[in-house]
C-alpha cells in the first residue's frame, strides 16, 4: 500500500492533470478531411472501393469507401502541427501521396482536400472541397 506521501504526490498530479485545458478531439483544429470521386477510365463513379489514408509520420491509417456516387469521405487526425506532413491516398491497386495544406490559425473552417481518382490518374481539387464537403453533409443518411 502507498504510503501518505506518495498518495500526496498523487493526488497534486491528479490535481494538476486536470486542471489542464483539455484539448477537445473532436474540433476542425484536430481533423484533416480527404473526399473526392473515383470514376472509371470511360466514366461512371466506382462504388464499394477500399480508400485508404495513410499518415506517413506514423503509419497510421484511415479507412473509408466509395459510394454508390463513387464518393469517399476520410477523416484523419492531424492538429496545428501537422501543417505540411505528407499522406498517402490508396485506392485499390493505385496509390498517390498528398501534403495537408491549411492555416494553421484558423480553428473555424473544416480542413481537407478534395483528390478525385479519374480512370488512373489522381487529380487534386482542393478549390471544391469546401463545395464538396458541403453537399455530403447536407445529403440525408442512407
Amino acid at each position: 500500500m502507498p504510503g501518505p506521501v506518495a498518495l500526496a504526490a498523487l493526488a497534486v498530479l491528479s490535481a494538476l492533470v486536470a486542471s489542464l485545458p483539455a484539448r477537445a478531439e473532436h474540433e476542425v483544429y484536430y481533423r484533416y478531411v480527404v473526399l473526392g470521386y473515383v470514376e472509371a477510365a470511360g466514366g461512371g463513379p466506382l462504388h464499394d472501393q477500399r480508400v485508404e489514408v495513410v499518415r506517413d509520420k506514423t503509419g497510421f491509417s484511415y479507412l473509408g469507401e466509395t459510394d454508390n456516387d463513387g464518393l469517399f469521405v476520410v477523416v484523419t487526425r492531424l492538429g496545428d502541427e501537422s501543417l505540411g506532413e505528407t499522406l498517402t491516398l490508396r485506392v485499390g491497386a493505385r496509390s498517390t501521396r498528398l501534403v495537408a495544406r491549411f492555416d494553421p490559425t484558423n480553428h473555424v473552417d473544416e480542413r481537407g482536400t478534395r483528390i478525385d481518382l479519374v480512370g488512373d490518374r489522381f487529380v487534386e481539387r482542393a478549390a471544391q472541397f469546401r463545395a464538396t464537403l458541403a453537399r455530403f453533409l447536407a445529403s440525408p443518411a442512407p
